[in-house]
């Protein structure tokens, strides 16, 4: 098992990425949500001038923000300055366009994606689709050494549904799993392994790597703490945004059980305004902190249910049952306004052993 953690980066997310490798953490990675954190590509560069050894991501790139070649120019020239760490962590985008009121990619779409800059990457000459136009596009002189693409970008596909899997199987990629529950985890990587079986390839010569959101609590700490709530509540909050916007189908988390919250947070969200944009209110502070209106909405019993929270031990004993179903890296959100987060999750790692 390794282990990672993901930040909602600010232009300054080269110190989370040397704090964690003083840990001993084996990958960072950034989120890539233009209207709501700093760009992920940036950090992953600065991050790699300041850094020996870990591993470098997006966490997760959205294809429609940069056209295919664009995105294998990042990727190859970062490699250039880390060679070998760059994890290109994709999928097909929740926050980052939800942000802009839109939905998620189409799967025929991210397919072709994620193919060009394969493709790219591998010195191919590929067929993009540029301005309602196809065009033929390669690397035309790697050989110069401006960029990278002789050392290995590891590719790793966001897929939670079963044609994201079969998808990420086809081309050949690692899996990334964004962690709900224990039980929930270990009925999709047995999809996941099956996927990979189906198509003719070994399961376990691929990454799976589970994301989780949450925080630490300290023995005798409530789950509502000033301090686990600025940490966890945002994660949890997640869950309810999604729920919110009907319009866009349910990502996996199902309904929370709670009627009364449910119609609160209704009232919250109906109130935004302007009424054909009220994703700019839902998805100000999105994973990152609560607003003043949804924060008393936000209870222990909530942020317990719904997020990656509970006392070093019971996260260990989590991380412990992911390891054991076949997870190979536990990759751990932390805050920019909360850096001490990566030192909390490596005690969970210590407990693990």
């Amino acid at each position: 098992m390794e282990y990672g953690v993901i930040q909602a980066t600010g232009a300054d997310g080269w110190k989370a990425g040397v704090r964690a490798e003083e840990l001993g953490f084996d990958s960072i990675w950034f989120e890539d949500s233009q209207m709501v954190v700093a760009d992920p590509f940036l950090a992953m560069a600065t991050t790699a001038v300041k850094t020996k050894k870990i591993r470098l991501g997006t966490g997760v790139c959205i294809p429609s923000n940069r056209i295919p070649p664009s995105t294998a120019n990042m990727l190859a020239t970062i490699n250039q300055l880390a060679p070998g760490r760059v994890n290109w962590g994709v999928g097909t985008g929740f926050s980052g366009r939800r942000a802009m009121g839109m939905p998620a990619i189409k799967i025929k779409d991210f397919d072709a994606y994620v193919g060009a800059v394969r493709g790219l990457i591998d010195g191919e000459t590929v067929d993009v689709a540029i301005e309602n136009e196809n065009h033929k596009l390669k690397f035309l002189n790697p050989e110069r050494g401006l960029f990278n693409t002789t050392d290995p970008i590891h590719f790793h596909i966001a897929a939670m549904g079963p044609r994201g899997r079969e998808l990420t199987a086809r081309h050949n990629s690692n899996w990334i799993h964004l962690y709900s529950t224990n039980e929930l985890a270990a009925s999709d990587i047995k999809e996941m392994n099956s996927a990979y079986a189906e198509a003719g390839l070994n399961p376990s010569d691929y990454r799976k790597s589970a994301f989780v959101l949450g925080a630490v609590v300290n023995d005798g700490e409530a789950f509502d703490s000033p301090r686990v709530k600025a940490q966890a509540g945002p994660m949890a909050a997640v869950v309810i945004h999604n729920l919110m916007e009907t319009q866009y189908g349910d990502l996996g988390t199902g309904g929370i059980g709670d009627n009364q919250l449910m119609a609160a947070y209704h009232d919250l969200y109906d109130s935004y305004a302007p009424d054909d944009a009220r994703y700019l209110t839902l998805h100000r502070g999105h994973a990152l902190f609560l607003r003043d209106d949804e924060e008393p909405l936000m209870t222990g019993d909530f942020i317990k249910k719904h997020s990656f929270t509970d006392t070093v031990d019971e996260l260990a004993d989590k991380v412990k049952a992911m390891r054991d179903v076949g997870y190979t890296e536990v990759t751990f959100v932390i805050l920019p306004d909360h850096m001490d987060m990566i030192d909390d999750w490596a005690r969970v790692i210590d407990k693990v052993g």
